[in-house]
């Protein structure tokens, strides 16, 4: 059986959420990652630093990430910054 919901590989980037990493000064000298992108199929991509080797084996007893799954860090400063995203 499979998984509820798969990522569309044949998504496009639609718009970008907040700021650019350029405008925040989460970068030196290009608009590179991060990012936060809403697709044109209304999931997300995070760009961002893949940190799932360093947080793998600390990981709460209800989480769990799969051979084809990362976890991505991005700054709080560019999730703050997105106000298209609902603060809790």
């Amino acid at each position: 059986m499979g998984r509820p919901w798969e990522a569309n590989p044949q998504a496009g980037f639609q718009r970008r959420l907040g700021r650019s990493a350029l405008e925040l000064g989460n970068t030196n000298s290009s608009p590179s990652c991060p990012d936060i992108w809403e697709l044109d199929n209304g999931d997300f991509a995070v760009i961002g630093r893949d940190l799932t080797v360093s947080y793998t084996g600390r990981l709460p007893d209800d989480v769990s990430v799969t051979a084809d799954e990362r976890i991505v860090i991005i700054p709080r400063n560019m999730l703050v910054a997105a106000p298209e995203i609902p603060h809790a």
